[in-house]
């Protein structure tokens, strides 16, 4: 037996004995059971947490990973197994969080020994949970014209400003925040600064959305103290390592709604919604046109998946501008798919809250308004088509 196998069955034998039964069950991404870690985060299902804790004691929440940063130091293949099985068996992410997919790849590649040391271990055990400080009221799209301003007081930096739109920043543990260290030079006096939320002159506001939640915060920041050590980089790195953390958020977005590319929040198959909706005739969806539609939709999610391995594959060794492609495809493909249980769900889309409709319809009604923000968040899906057009297929300005 070759070693790849002797490890397949290895990693086939422990989900079986490790997974909680219970987590089984559908459940929606963006919920409350979804594996965000941290310090304040808590679970309708214990399980999530139990799952997250037995994975990060393998080393397999993050297995590509050296074993001193909490990983397992497994080969790229060994780690292709471990994901192909745990698919298999159905099983859901152990850890899902900012830190994972968009700090921690810079930490690798910019941040000292010391802030390896100090921040990976707690983000591959889910026991911090980051959020995002970039874009400002008047700094979106603009992003370099920010005025959150970082001094030097000798000992440690002072921060003030106020950050917008910053997802899950009233449930986080830390932020990692674009400042000003200067403001003689657009982009060259920007810096990049890992803050404790529980910091003294923090303070956050939900957003309430169109669709009735409020993921994203406004967070104010006012003579908030900050370690000179907390600074990745040097002064003025801010914006490349800015960029590159964007390019590393697009493919996780890109990756989250691969994870629920099939169907509703409630686990269901838009074929399964089509029948249940528009009627069954010899085991498929009765009405012709919403049969192709879904059919249709099927196939471009064999294609967006396969076009994400694509790019995995060309950025393995380090992310690329097509991660904008990624991102734009995932909004336009997540937003399509929305559009059609609508179409199928008729009336039954009106829904906002209690009788006659069903919590799944209620859900999906709720999740058509959220979808909307896809193709602006994480950059705006005009801002993607640019970079695309520009350093994907070279056109010119």
């Amino acid at each position: 037996m070759s070693d790849i196998e002797a490890f397949r069955g290895e990693v086939r034998a422990w989900v079986a004995a490790n997974y909680p039964a219970s987590l089984h069950a559908p459940y929606a991404m963006d919920g409350d059971e979804t594996p965000w870690g941290g310090r304040r985060t808590t679970y309708r299902n214990p399980d999530t947490r139990v799952w997250m804790d037995r994975m990060a004691a393998k080393g397999w929440t993050v297995p590509h990973w050296p074993q001193e940063y909490g990983g397992a130091g497994l080969p790229e293949a060994h780690c292709q197994v471990l994901k192909d099985e745990l698919r298999a068996a159905g099983c859901r992410p152990a850890v899902f969080s900012f830190g994972l997919f968009m700090l921690s790849p810079v930490l690798f590649e910019f941040g000292s020994p010391v802030q390896r040391l100090q921040f990976l271990p707690p983000i591959a055990r889910g026991e911090i949970r980051w959020c995002q400080g970039y874009s400002e009221p008047g700094a979106g799209s603009d992003l370099a014209s920010l005025k959150t301003r970082a001094e030097d007081r000798g000992d440690h930096w002072l921060v003030n400003g106020q950050k917008i739109w910053t997802s899950y920043a009233d449930a986080s543990d830390w932020i990692f925040c674009l400042v000003r260290t200067d403001t003689e030079s657009k982009h060259g006096g920007i810096s990049f600064l890992l803050i404790d939320m529980s910091s003294p002159g923090i303070s956050t506001r939900p957003i309430q959305l169109i669709s009735g939640k409020s993921n994203f915060c406004q967070v104010f920041l006012d003579n908030v103290q900050v370690p000179k050590g907390n600074l990745v980089g040097k002064p003025g790195e801010g914006w490349k390592i800015a960029k590159r953390l964007l390019q590393h958020e697009r493919t996780g977005i890109s990756t989250m709604v691969q994870s629920g590319v099939g169907g509703a929040p409630s686990g269901k198959t838009l074929a399964a919604l089509g029948k249940e909706f528009c009627g069954e005739s010899n085991g498929r969806i009765a009405n012709p046109h919403v049969r192709e539609a879904v059919a249709k939709h099927g196939m471009r999610s064999v294609a967006f998946d396969l076009t994400l391995r694509r790019i995995a594959a060309e950025s393995r060794d380090g992310p690329s501008a097509a991660s904008s492609l990624a991102k734009a495809l995932s909004a336009r493909h997540n937003q399509d798919k929305y559009e059609l249980m609508l179409e199928m769900m008729g009336q039954a889309a009106l829904g906002w809250d209690g009788d006659p409709f069903t919590d799944e319809e209620i859900e999906i009604a709720h999740q058509w308004l959220r979808s909307k923000g896809n193709s602006i968040e994480g950059g705006t899906s005009e801002i993607q088509a640019n970079i695309v057009a520009k350093q994907v297929l070279g056109l010119p300005d």
